[in-house]
């Protein structure tokens, strides 16, 4: 299946109000795999993440970017890949010539006329060569300090940073906090309510592996469409490493303990994207004509 813009998948989940996108961050060539698999298991469409720390654990972003690329156009599922969190110009600009479908632009930092005008060019650069861009409005806490926890996005606000940047999705303060390893944020559901009343473009939850399934589903069901997980992933798999290596203390083929970790972490984006209403709906049957 060929590979998709972020946008196409957030638009067809926009369209249907109790839908959402599951967005999973990829450190490397197993998380690919693993969450490809795991989406196409539940039939539904899904977005790899590639962020700006884990270009920095690689080295480059080309590396990790080729491999993410490679997985996703073989899918039989509709895949995007995402650069996420990138702070830096530059970057977005890379990741543009080295093909990815979409961007999400961090300038929440800057004070906000910087942000917009800042924002408004990344979008420019990006939609000129049919990249869409995701930005952020209001702090999300646990990005390294920078991120202030309590911190929530004004609708208002929201609806002008859109209007005078052009982004094509944009990423709420609504309650969690990145990095979580426990499950117990506390969402802001009515003002995510208000937040989709408001903004006209799909709206984005980070740190969502700090938030319990039913509360992922009722924010959904609230306004929200992309989804953003990756410590939780993060976890399960490193669970399952430490249990292979511990079964078998001789054990030193990475092989043979990176593949069940990747078959636990198929199998758990299987089971969140049914959390999240991820799966289209069933096509409609066909009707005979005269």
């Amino acid at each position: 299946m060929p590979l998709t813009g972020t946008g196409a998948i957030t638009a067809a989940a926009d369209a249907d109000a109790v839908r959402g996108v599951g967005a999973f961050n990829v450190i490397h060539l197993e998380h690919a795999q693993a969450i490809v698999a795991g989406a196409e298991a539940a039939g539904a469409p899904v977005i790899l993440q590639i962020s700006e720390n884990a270009v920095r654990y690689h080295g480059a972003l080309a590396p990790i970017a080729a491999a993410t690329l490679t997985v996703a156009r073989a899918a039989r599922v509709p895949v995007a890949v995402h650069l996420d969190h990138a702070t830096s110009v530059e970057l977005v600009h890379e990741a543009v010539e080295l093909g990815l479908t979409s961007v999400m632009f961090d300038a929440s930092v800057l004070a906000y006329e910087d942000n917009v005008r800042t924002t408004a060019e990344v979008v420019e650069h990006c939609h000129a060569a049919g990249v869409w861009v995701e930005a952020e409005l209001g702090e999300v806490g646990g990005k390294d300090g920078v991120h202030a926890p309590g911190a929530r996005t004004d609708p208002a606000e929201a609806a002008a940073f859109v209007a005078a940047t052009g982004v094509d999705a944009l990423a709420v303060a609504v309650g969690t906090s990145h990095a979580m390893l426990t499950r117990d944020a506390a969402l802001d559901f009515e003002l995510i309510a208000r937040l989709h009343e408001a903004v006209p473009v799909p709206l984005v939850l980070h740190g969502s592996s700090g938030v319990a399934d039913q509360d992922l589903t009722a924010a959904v069901d609230a306004g929200m469409t992309k989804i953003n997980i990756a410590t939780h992933l993060n976890r399960v798999f490193t669970t399952t490493v430490r249990q292979a290596l511990a079964d078998n203390a001789r054990l030193v083929d990475t092989r043979r303990y990176l593949d069940p970790a990747r078959t636990a972490v198929a199998t758990e984006v299987t089971r969140l994207l049914g959390v999240l209403k991820a799966t289209p709906p069933p096509a409609a049957p066909a009707t005979a004509h005269d």
